[in-house]
């Protein structure tokens, strides 16, 4: 399914009845509509951060639903589309927290190469139809995985941005990691709390407090 050790991990999940319903309406979804990201992109989070990678997740709800936005992973588009709101705000919190100039760039998959982990909790969605694949499986199985991701015996931060993704705390109950919570980037709340947050440094305090190489946040 993925190709690296998240297969062996996520071998249970991919085998139960729920996830074998939610892969044949995804697929009978692509053989109608237009769904994004493309179809051999949906699990690219996990392809990008193997499982013992992971560092850090930062936690998104579904993809984005414009035109050649989404590439399977939370919060990033591709560098020839224009630069989503959320995703600016995300970038000036950066420049803020750790004096970094603000990329030319969209795509994070530098970031995913560190052992960010760029989860969505929903991975398809019809074009310009926001949350219409919610409710379908996807939250089953990406819950699975915070799950398994509490289990590491290695620290990991996770980043929760919004209620949404502050939701899933309930999964996160090994003492060895690290919650760090705001408000979400968008424009409607940026301004309540995301702004000034710092949690890039904060996430790099906790893994060099825990000798662990900080990441490379420069896009």
């Amino acid at each position: 399914m993925i190709g690296n050790n998240w297969d062996k991990i996520l071998k249970d999940e991919f085998e139960k009845e729920y996830f074998q319903n939610l892969i044949r309406f995804v697929t009978e979804e692509y053989n109608k509509k237009t769904i994004f990201p493309p179809q051999n992109e949906i699990f690219n989070a996990f392809r990008h951060t193997p499982y013992d990678k992971v560092k850090v997740v930062i936690l998104g709800q579904d993809p984005y639903h414009g035109e050649n936005q989404a590439q399977g992973l939370s919060f990033s588009v591709r560098n020839e589309v224009g630069r989503p709101p959320s995703l600016q705000n995300i970038f000036k919190e950066i420049e803020s927290d750790l004096g970094l100039k603000i990329s030319k760039n969209n795509s994070l998959i530098p970031w995913t190469e560190e052992g960010v982990l760029l989860l969505n909790a929903v991975l398809t969605v019809e074009k310009d139809k926001a949350a219409s694949h919610k409710d379908q499986g996807w939250e089953q199985f990406t819950d699975a995985v915070i799950q398994k991701i509490n289990e590491k015996d290695t620290p990991v931060v996770f980043i929760l941005w919004g209620a949404y993704a502050r939701s899933k705390k309930v999964f996160i109950t090994n003492p060895i990691h690290c919650i760090i919570e705001s408000p979400h980037p968008s424009p409607f709340s940026a301004y309540n709390g995301f702004f000034g947050s710092k949690p890039f440094s904060k996430t790099n305090h906790f893994l060099e407090q825990n000798n662990m190489k900080p990441i490379n946040w420069q896009i």
